[in-house]
């Protein structure tokens, strides 16, 4: 199973709106087959895997996700298996999809397969986070990534930030972009930066095949601009990716851009209904990259799943702009984080942190 998991990464980069799924054939002891999740539309990992092998009859299965059992773009996995012939199938987890939800496993059962689920669990469900957190709440994985200097600041007073961090630094949050399903940002950060939000191919510093993969399906874009303000000529609204664009009723988007209305407050744009209109649209994955005003109010709310911080060795000073755009009266009232990893990342770290139960 944990060389499954090492499958399923590979379809990190191509498989949303599906989940990126590994599987692994065993014959005889011996690893006789292997398969990943394709682009959407295309074979799910079983599907590789199966026709990649001489001989599956008798085979164990070793599967990251359980087989789907429902018709979409392509046949159910768990009849693929039943009709190779396969004696034994091994889950990591079981699907919540409504579409699947056990079906996949009870198929399997009722044509005599032995079925075991459970193996390296926890693993299978970190790296498959984002498509359950849709299948169970309604909306992806949403990351919030940030590049800081050591004593918290993004940018100098004029605005200026390029470059806090490394090209190393940046070379990892390329892959991080191309690994998501859409990029948020903020109508300030469309009109302070003209940014596009895409993947750069010569900064992402993959292998070949990887390379290929990471380009293959790029991530959309959101933008949440209330009052109708993008300009038809950002760069955001380029034909590289499909880009969103969320206002408040009665306003207008440019061509080129897709248009959702959600509710609107004193507060802004309704953030809980962003999220579930992205998730509608498949995303598994929601990379948040927005300046300190968007970025304070997805923290406040607890919205964020995880933060992505690429801390520089550098001193910016107080005029600087802060990290996030949040006012505290009492230590009390502090915003309490647990760290999962801190890697150096060149001469950088790489803080990946979440927003500790209850905010």
């Amino acid at each position: 199973m944990r060389e499954a998991l090492v499958e399923a990464g590979k379809g990190r980069f191509w498989a949303s709106p599906n989940p990126h799924v590994g599987c692994i054939i065993v014959s005889n002891h011996k690893v006789v087959s292997r398969g990943f999740t394709q682009p959407a539309g295309e074979a799910h990992a079983e599907i590789v895997a199966l026709a990649n092998c001489a001989n599956p009859r008798g085979a164990t299965a070793y599967v990251t996700l359980e087989p789907c059992a429902h018709y979409g773009q392509t046949g159910p996995c768990a009849d693929a298996l039943v009709a190779a012939g396969v004696k034994r199938v091994v889950v990591a987890v079981e699907d919540p999809d409504p579409r699947v939800a056990g079906r996949g496993i009870e198929r399997l059962r009722e044509a005599g397969i032995d079925v075991h689920v459970g193996v390296c669990a926890e693993a299978a469900s970190r790296q498959l986070k984002g498509f359950l957190l849709r299948m169970q709440r309604g909306w992806g994985r949403v990351r919030l990534k940030l590049a800081c200097s050591l004593d918290g600041r993004t940018a100098m007073a004029s605005g200026e930030s390029q470059w806090i961090t490394s090209p190393e630094a940046r070379r990892d949050a390329q892959q991080l972009r191309a690994a998501s399903s859409v990029i948020l940002t903020g109508i300030g950060t469309v009109l302070a930066d003209d940014c596009a939000l895409t993947v750069r191919p010569d900064e992402l510093g993959l292998l070949d095949d990887e390379q290929s993969r990471a380009l293959r399906r790029v991530p959309a874009r959101a933008v949440l601009d209330s009052r109708g303000r993008t300009p038809s000529g950002a760069r955001i609204l380029t034909s590289d990716a499909k880009t969103t664009v969320f206002t408040s009723a009665g306003h207008t988007v440019p061509a080129g851009a897709e248009h959702a209305v959600v509710a609107h407050s004193e507060d802004g744009l309704d953030l809980p209904e962003v999220l579930r209109v992205l998730g509608q649209d498949g995303a598994n994955e929601i990379l948040i990259e927005a300046g300190q005003t968007l970025a304070g109010a997805f923290i406040r709310l607890g919205l964020v799943d995880e933060l992505v911080i690429y801390q520089a060795p550098l001193l910016l000073g107080k005029t600087a702009q802060p990290l996030m755009d949040i006012v505290m009266a009492e230590l009390a009232q502090g915003i309490q984080l647990a760290y999962t990893e801190v890697s150096p990342i060149g001469p950088d770290l790489r803080i990946m942190a979440t927003l500790q139960s209850g905010r």
